[in-house]
């Protein structure tokens, strides 16, 4: 960036300049120097509004930067353009004001609809993109159930239950209520999809770690995708209310590299080979639940 500033710093800046040029409104003697303030006043806040996003662009997960990005774009011609121009007609100018009669009150309001148009005909192509798994290298089938998830790998042909961990067999370091006893176990920098469905309610596999949200319905698959970057251990949870043990379906997601997720899949493979067998809905009512590790 220009003088090797950063966008922390840029953001700080913006914000002090926002601060000290409105503490100065009340201090201007004439409509010049009102509208100077207010112009500066705008231009800091776009400075600190627009490096905002790319502080938190890279705290987001790969697959929503781009949608991030195109956001900040957006963001950064509006803070630098509309606000300072604003800004400077109701500053108290009586030529500013004159200015809203036409032509310039049909400026201010045709300009600004053909930018939405401008911003809205790119946005159809980026929301086409946002919902489009680009290139997965593996599927995973996750099925909610009252109150545990399902998890199928189609091409390694293993499936297996993720049930809660009860508190009284939590081992140390381990979280308490979002400890499984089978985690998800994914290769980490590999593009994955995801198809969720429901056996019975409606359920939510929520990562908040990767930006992933789908909601599982019975009778039909809604797809996602993820890309962990970094291997560890992720935590997420069902955020859609299913019943009387809806705290206890979590999820655990074990990112690994790819030689130690080739290691796991040979033994996953021996251990999975079967496809568990689903229980009759009626022995689950009758059992409260009790799959899901006793509750």
């Amino acid at each position: 960036m220009l003088l090797d500033i950063g966008w922390p710093e840029l953001m700080l800046i913006g914000v002090i300049a926002t601060t000290f040029f409105t503490l100065m409104i009340p201090l201007v003697q004439t409509s010049e120097q009102l509208i100077i303030v207010r112009l500066l006043t705008g231009i800091g806040a776009g400075g600190a509004v627009s490096a905002a996003f790319p502080i938190a662009a890279e705290l987001m997960p790969a697959q929503h930067r781009r949608t991030y990005g195109a956001i900040y774009e957006m963001s950064l011609a509006a803070s630098f353009t509309v606000v300072p121009f604003i800004g400077g007609l109701l500053a108290g100018n009586q030529y500013a004001f004159r200015f809203l009669a036409l032509p310039g009150g049909l400026a201010i309001t045709v300009v600004p609809v053909l930018i939405l148009v401008a911003i809205a005909i790119p946005s159809f192509k980026l929301m086409y993109y946002m919902d489009r798994v680009p290139d997965a290298a593996m599927t995973i089938n996750v099925t909610g159930h009252q109150w545990y998830w399902s998890y199928a790998y189609p091409k390694e042909k293993i499936a297996f239950d993720s049930n809660i961990v009860p508190e009284d067999k939590l081992k140390p370091g381990q979280p308490r209520l979002l400890t499984v006893d089978n985690p998800l176990v994914v290769p980490a920098n590999t593009n994955v999809r995801v198809l969720v469905t429901s056996t019975d309610v409606i359920h939510s596999w929520f990562m908040p770690s990767f930006g992933v949200q789908e909601y599982a319905v019975i009778g039909r698959h809604n797809e996602s995708w993820f890309n962990v970057e970094k291997p560890g251990t992720y935590y997420g949870e069902c955020n859609q209310i299913c019943g009387v043990n809806h705290s206890r379906m979590p999820i655990e997601i074990v990112a690994m590299s790819k030689p130690d997720y080739e290691k796991w899949l040979v033994d996953a493979k021996k251990k999975f080979a079967a496809a568990p067998q689903e229980p009759a809905p009626a022995l689950v009512a009758a059992a409260g639940g009790s799959r899901a590790a006793g509750y």
